[in-house]
């Protein structure tokens, strides 16, 4: 295996591992709703479990901060290895919690509260591999190189949704094994801190990349860091870029999770479509997102412009979202289908090419804190409460469609946004 081959390997392990974690829980809220927050009222359960999911995320700016401030400080290797021990932690202590039935009140408790460690661990984690990725690639493989972390989220979610999978294969001996799948996050999380102990740091890494000189970590910062917090600097120095990227990732957040851990269960809550066929089906999009990743990624280096592909995907989503939902409730499994994949096939678009956008708006001086802080307000907040709020919506409405409105919305947003990002996508930084 080459250096750069471990490079890459290593540097995206992690986001194998947040992904899955985050995934499993969200994908299995129907399963988990029962086992932490019993209700009569299915709604308020689904809510209840939810809940748990966004709280993690609530935490995610938070260590964004804490933890992109010792990467931009000690360094990238630095912080990956510590994020991912972080993490590892967390998700095995989620397969070591007692349920409802046999704690009480504290089972759910004990999982909010893990679930705010992990959100903080799980801070910089994405933004630390990506940067350190960008950082160290040639110039004209930045792109390619930033999708590598959203393949590794890709591959997380793709396990999660067979972990599901299997899961409900053995639905009568759940209360028995639901404990596997996040105890094998754990062990995966003790191999990628290995491979991550022996990873170079940043500049030797670089040193290694025979093209190109790294005109994009060169970048200066147009004024004196005065302050300790990296973050701090980046509202100060260029506070429009800050308050544009947060409103690109908000609506990139609530995308990803309306579209990928949101509707498979709309589909078997609201169109009657079976767990282990919405399960299968999220697992097909998450495999046609890992080919259509790093496709974009690649084409964006050398083809179309990373800002152009990113508008076009989250303009056509916000126009075909209503109707893709209502395929879902009418049509069914073959519904879930056709809307699962389309959603999936656009959503990988943007995910192989924001990364190495996101990581071009900031100075290296503070890059891992000001791309972690808008990456985590909107994947955090933004995405991580949106199947809590599509819930709420739709028993504030009493209309089920309630959430295609959130998601047109959404993109709405960051189609727009995008467009006062710059686009470096050719290295003129």
């Amino acid at each position: 295996m080459s250096a750069r081959t471990r490079v890459v390997v290593a540097a995206g392990i992690g986001n194998v591992i947040e992904w899955y974690d985050f995934g499993l829980y969200g994908l299995l809220a129907p399963i988990l709703a029962s086992l932490f927050f019993p209700s009569e009222d299915r709604i308020a359960a689904l809510l209840g479990t939810y809940g748990g999911f966004a709280v993690g995320f609530a935490m995610r700016p938070i260590g964004a901060v804490v933890l992109g401030r010792i990467g931009d400080r000690q360094g990238r290797q630095f912080v990956l290895v510590l994020s991912v021990a972080l993490m590892g932690l967390s998700t095995a202590a989620i397969g070591l919690l007692p349920s409802y039935a046999a704690a009480g009140i504290f089972a759910p408790i004990l999982l909010i509260v893990i679930r705010l460690f992990q959100g903080f661990s799980v801070g910089g984690e994405f933004v630390g591999s990506v940067t350190y990725l960008v950082e160290t690639a040639p110039q004209n493989r930045r792109g390619l190189a930033g999708a590598v972390a959203n393949i590794g989220a890709t591959v997380g979610m793709l396990l999660a949704a067979g972990a599901g999978s299997v899961a409900e294969s053995y639905s009568s001996r759940f209360h028995e094994l639901w404990r596997v799948p996040f105890l094998s996050g754990g062990v995966l999380a003790f191999v990628g801190y290995m491979l991550r102990r022996h990873l170079p740091p940043e500049e030797a890494a670089k040193a290694e990349s025979s093209q190109n000189p790294d005109k994009l970590s060169s970048r200066p910062v147009s004024t004196r860091l005065i302050s300790r917090w990296p973050a701090l600097d980046a509202f100060r120095i260029m506070p429009r870029t800050m308050i544009v990227a947060m409103l690109f990732t908000c609506g990139y957040g609530v995308s990803n999770y309306l579209s990928m851990v949101f509707l498979p269960t709309f589909g078997r809550e609201f169109a009657n479509i079976p767990e282990s066929s919405a399960l299968r089906i999220n697992s097909a999009g998450q495999a046609l997102a890992l080919v259509i990743v790093p496709l974009a990624g690649w084409i964006s280096d050398r083809w179309i412009r990373r800002r152009t592909m990113v508008a076009a995907a989250f303009a056509l989503e916000a126009v075909m979202a209503w109707n893709l939902f209502r395929v879902v409730m009418n049509d069914g499994v073959s519904g879930l289908w056709l809307s699962q994949l389309f959603l999936a096939g656009l959503l990988a678009v943007v995910m192989g090419c924001a990364p190495a956008m996101l990581a071009a708006q900031f100075p290296r001086g503070y890059r891992v804190s000001a791309h972690a802080l808008v990456l985590n307000v909107g994947i955090g907040i933004a995405g991580g409460t949106a199947p809590m709020i599509a819930i709420a919506l739709i028993r504030a409405s009493g209309n089920s469609m309630a959430p295609a409105g959130y998601l047109m919305a959404a993109c709405a947003v960051s189609a727009i946004a995008v467009l006062f990002l710059q686009d470096h996508s050719r290295g003129e930084a």
